[in-house]
């Protein structure tokens, strides 16, 4: 072998012990590197962390409560509507037997006198007396289109008896009184006029009973011992003109005009103002 390949493989081994020399020095290190322990977080970011957390699992937790009680409220109200709605089916087929009883017997059935009305103002304030003007405010109709639910008795006969020529008035069906609160319907919360729903309903009126919109319409329809809040719950309706308009607003509606009690035909009425 030449003295040039000696010296060249000399050089490689010593190259090599070089190069192998750093690896040896590093394993030992991280060898220290792995018995040693991780640094510690700081108290405040794990602090942080905890409290976000227990946030994270309140929330939820509230929200699961929300969805609970929502569904309780939501059976609650279905099985309300169902009670209510073989009530009215009850009382309109026991009125049906008590017409067929009478006629089978050669009598006359008459029924019981309306408890509930609904007036509707169609005329303005020009050339109104005084004291007529303050009945219209005490029964919350300030402007034209506006209508209200009243109960009848001898007290509010009278005062509706004494705006007769600025008020269409009669007594509504149960599908004109359900129209009329699910779609002209909004509540009055702290002066404000709100849209009507169920949890509006529950947190003003639950002390009373009533829970939902069908326990709305059934209290002011059945003229219930809560009628009273029920109504002054109900902002006023605010209804538009007639579709065709209205015929003669000076003339009683039995001479061919609009103002007066109309009795039932307030449902056709209605039924185009809503």
């Amino acid at each position: 072998m030449s003295d040039t390949a000696k010296a060249s493989k000399a050089l490689k081994a010593t190259t090599q012990k070089k190069a192998a020399a750093p690896a040896k020095a590093a394993a030992p290190k991280a060898a220290a590197k792995k018995g040693e322990k991780e640094p510690r977080k700081p108290e405040r970011l794990t602090f942080k962390q905890q409290v976000r957390s227990r946030k994270i699992k309140s929330e939820w937790t509230k929200k699961a409560l929300q969805r609970k009680r929502y569904e309780m409220l939501k059976k609650r109200c279905i099985k309300r509507a169902q009670k209510h709605l073989l009530e009215y089916k009850r009382t309109a087929r026991a009125e049906v037997n008590m017409l067929r009883n009478a006629e089978s017997a050669g009598n006359f059935y008459v029924p019981e006198e309306p408890r509930l009305a609904f007036a509707v103002r169609i005329r303005g304030i020009n050339g109104i007396h005084p004291k007529p003007r303050k009945t219209l405010q005490l029964m919350r109709m300030r402007q034209i289109n506006n209508g209200v639910f009243v109960r009848l008795n001898k007290a509010s006969l009278n005062m509706l008896r004494l705006i007769d020529p600025y008020i269409a008035w009669g007594y509504p069906s149960l599908k004109a009184v359900r129209r009329l609160v699910y779609k002209r319907g909004f509540c009055k919360v702290r002066g404000q006029r709100l849209p009507l729903t169920n949890e509006r309903i529950q947190h003003r009126l639950g002390r009373v009973g009533i829970l939902c919109v069908e326990d709305l319409v059934h209290e002011i329809y059945t003229v219930g011992p809560h009628f009273k809040e029920a109504s002054s719950f109900l902002w006023r309706f605010k209804l538009n003109n007639p579709t065709g308009g209205f015929r003669k607003k000076g003339r009683h509606f039995v001479e061919g005009g609009d103002f007066g009690n109309r009795e039932n035909y307030i449902n056709g009425l209605l039924k185009t103002m809503v």
